[in-house]
């Protein structure tokens, strides 16, 4: 029997996440030239369903024979910008703002700066992704998706069991209080049990929490953004679940709170 009434979007949610899991563990697992590729090919998909979103649409001094140049243009400018950054992190900056400039003329004046900053945070967090990977090893990278998979968990169950006030209803009206909350202390909870097992330091405790907002807040960031475009997806690129951006707006908001923090203090340490 198919789902109905508020639990009507679960099987979506169960799909979505195996989704996540398998495409997170595939890239988690992969070094080196492998890791490389496939976060470039994965954030230049994720690229052109910005473009899509922000009406991208080449300049006239762009045209091609076959016709106004179109979002994979974009797309193929990102993710090869992102992989030149990665063989060469000194000059990473340059590089990576290369298909911003490149794509601001085409986009919809009004989504110039929408444009810029989703894509500067795209960018940034397949940068980021790779090199908590290299640098932190695979155990981070399980900690980091294992907090946005259990945030997400419990924050749908409880809110759908408990209901209340909306976290922030004119943006994300699904999400409420009751589940943002739960979202926090399942974090806290995986934080706590990663220490107590001798697997994390300290710091995962009150760092778990940190990072299971920053994923919420990607969520609702990309909720934003689908709103202003008017789509219900980003993309249809996972058939009848959506884009890779709906599947990964909390890792981004995850990578980027942990690329913040690591400016101003010590990630911790998680190993198994």
């Amino acid at each position: 029997m198919a789902a109905s009434g508020k639990w009507s979007d679960l099987t979506r949610r169960v799909v979505s996440a195996a989704v996540l899991i398998a495409i997170g563990t595939q890239l988690a697992v992969a070094t080196g030239l492998l890791l490389w590729s496939g976060v470039a090919l994965f954030m230049a998909l994720t690229f052109w369903e910005l473009a899509r979103m922000t009406g991208w649409r080449g300049p006239a001094r762009f045209d091609t024979p076959f016709g106004r140049s179109r979002p994979i243009v974009l797309a193929v400018a990102a993710g090869l910008s992102l992989f030149a950054a990665l063989g060469l992190p000194q000059f990473a900056l340059p590089i990576l703002l290369i298909p911003i400039a490149a794509g601001l003329p085409g986009a919809v004046p009004k989504d110039r700066l929408t444009y810029a900053v989703f894509g500067i945070a795209i960018l940034a967090v397949g940068f980021e992704l790779v090199h908590l990977r290299e640098e932190y090893g695979l155990p981070f990278i399980l900690w980091l998706m294992g907090v946005v998979i259990i945030s997400d968990i419990l924050g749908y169950f409880v809110g759908r069991m408990l209901g209340g006030p909306k976290f922030w209803p004119r943006v994300s009206p699904k999400k409420t209080w009751s589940g943002t909350i739960a979202g926090w202390v399942g974090a806290l909870l995986l934080g706590l049990a990663l220490w107590l097992g001798g697997w994390a330091d300290p710091a995962a405790i009150v760092l778990s929490p940190v990072v299971a907002l920053a994923g919420q807040l990607g969520d609702i960031a990309e909720s934003w953004l689908k709103r202003r475009a008017g789509v219900k997806d980003s993309s249809n690129l996972i058939p009848g679940h959506g884009g890779f951006m709906d599947r990964f707006d909390a890792v981004s908001g995850a990578v980027l709170a942990v690329m913040l923090l690591s400016w101003v203090m010590g990630l911790p340490r998680v190993g198994f």
